[in-house]
């Protein structure tokens, strides 16, 4: 049996960024995260086109795009790429190799850590994005965590079916396709995949692949999205 693909462009639309070269010759989408650093190394000039209000801390390695504010009390360690008319709230925490796309939300005691925000994307109250992708449009609702790291330390797997794939990376959270939502005080295991338009209800501890225009409204009660 062939391993199964979780190719970019079943789970993102490329129009909604500027950084679609990171995803040529990808064959899973999470290859990409390992790619990070070396394309910012590569691409990054660190800048501040937006608004700092007050006295944000802003790492040395960070580009910060035309009329994006930033408040006090957020640090941006980077590297890290934040597109134009992005919100990045008091108390936001970036840390290394993150982009984010125009129009996005970091709020409230939000950290982001090896991650890759599509544009419009809303973190905005008390959430953890570790090693992931997040699609256009995607909402994260208040208290939702993407774990990264299994308890146990081993490498990150995948069952589709009676398929079980290795993403050989010990650190990966989630892949969350195109206008997803997650709701209040969700946890998203490592290796989740969502799928485009999907939803997940509050408070569910969701594991494996949830098909597009799907909802979740518990680890074994799924349906499909009417609406």
């Amino acid at each position: 049996m062939s391993a199964p693909v979780f190719a970019p462009a079943d789970y993102f639309d490329f129009n909604q960024t500027d950084h679609a070269a990171i995803f040529h010759d990808v064959t899973q989408a999470w290859e990409i995260l390992p790619k990070l650093a070396s394309y910012l190394e590569e691409q990054l000039v660190p800048a501040n086109l937006g608004r700092l209000i007050g006295e944000p801390v802003i790492g040395e390695q960070v580009f910060i795009g035309r009329d994006t504010v930033v408040e006090p009390g957020a640090y941006i360690k980077g590297p890290a790429w934040i597109g134009p008319n992005c919100q990045i709230r008091h108390g936001a925490y970036i840390r290394e190799n993150v982009i984010i796309g125009a129009g996005s939300v970091v709020g409230n005691s939000c950290e982001i850590k090896n991650s890759f925000l599509f544009n419009g994307c809303q973190t905005p109250h008390f959430n953890y994005v570790g090693d992931s992708i997040l699609g256009a449009n995607v909402h994260l609702a208040a208290g939702v965590i993407v774990s990264n790291l299994k308890l146990t330390g081993d490498f990150v797997m995948l069952r589709a079916g009676n398929a079980v794939l290795t993403t050989g990376l010990r650190k990966f959270g989630a892949l969350i396709g195109d206008g997803a939502e997650v709701g209040c005080n969700a946890v998203l295991n490592p290796g989740s995949i969502l799928g485009r338009r999907s939803l997940i209800y509050p408070g569910v501890s969701w594991r494996g692949i949830l098909p597009a225009n799907s909802i979740a409204r518990s680890a074994d009660c799924v349906r499909a999205r009417r609406s």
